[in-house]
């Protein structure tokens, strides 16, 4: 167990890097004893086993977790209320328990998860202003509906959807997320049904919108296109385009986009092309 009597009282900042703890209790226990900690890093690497997680924290304002693939664990309760930066990594397949309250102060989150881990979370962080999802959430399209609330207050979305045919969760953050201003989509197997109603965010405040990785499949163009036809506001459009993994001719995607409507007239559309590797 980690030496308690070591700890100040004063401490605020405190990293954890691949400990192991007597029992479930332990690292709370820890965090008891540190009531002014603002800043807490947990790092769970290679074949561990802890038990459940608990982080309850009022002060904390920054907190990453990192959970690897093969680090066993039950499950974790994250209660920090003044928290302002999240970042979470669950790599950890197998089913546990997650509870996170909400976050009311939270400003960035970047969230790097399996599916069941992110329909978890998600309803804790809708004050954020600037959120980066990555997520291999699969064939789950019915349940990705029913996971988001109003990100009322969100104005810079990254997205990274790392599954071919993963589930609509850009469409759908579209839709929640009414003051977004730009917008950045991460090479991604992305899957898209077309909104029965342009989203408010298209209509009223996106600026920005980049793809990097852009492979030039149809479902890609498809996005692409009613983007530009729909973004009222549209400042500049820049594409990251992929010319060594898939083969699409340069001039083609050209047409293809430089020539589809736009409502916004003043819109810059710009064409990078890169090879794959520079995106990752």
């Amino acid at each position: 167990m980690f030496p308690l009597r070591l700890v100040s009282p004063s401490l605020k900042t405190l990293g954890l890097h691949c400990l192991m703890f007597e029992d479930d209790e332990s690292l709370q226990g820890l965090l008891d004893i540190c009531p002014v900690l603002e800043d807490l890093s947990v790092l769970l690497r290679g074949e561990c086993s802890m038990g459940e997680i608990t982080v309850i924290v009022p002060t904390l304002q920054r907190l990453s977790l990192s959970v690897s693939w093969c680090c066993y664990i039950d499950g974790y309760v994250i209660d920090t209320p003044s928290l302002k930066y999240f970042k979470l990594e669950d790599w950890y397949n197998s089913i546990h328990d997650v509870e996170i309250k909400d976050m009311p102060e939270l400003r960035e989150a970047y969230v790097d998860v399996v599916f069941f881990v992110l329909k978890s979370v998600i309803g804790s962080i809708t004050s954020v202003k600037h959120l980066t999802i990555c997520s291999e959430v699969g064939r789950m399209k019915c349940m990705v509906v029913a996971l988001f609330s109003n990100f009322n207050q969100l104005e810079h979305l990254k997205l990274c959807v790392c599954k071919d045919h993963s589930s609509d969760l850009l469409g759908q953050l579209l839709k929640d997320s009414p003051n977004l201003r730009v917008l950045d989509v991460f090479h991604t197997g992305v899957c898209w049904k077309q909104p029965s109603q342009v989203p408010q965010c298209l209509l009223s405040s996106l600026q920005i919108f980049n793809w990097s990785g852009y492979f030039g499949r149809a479902q890609e163009r498809d996005i692409a296109v009613y983007i530009l036809k729909n973004a009222c506001c549209l400042e500049k459009v820049t594409i990251f385009a992929d010319i060594v993994q898939y083969s699409v001719p340069h001039l083609n995607m050209i047409k293809e986009l430089a020539f589809s409507s736009r409502a916004s007239t003043t819109c810059e559309l710009v064409f990078v092309e890169c090879p794959y590797e520079m995106f990752d």
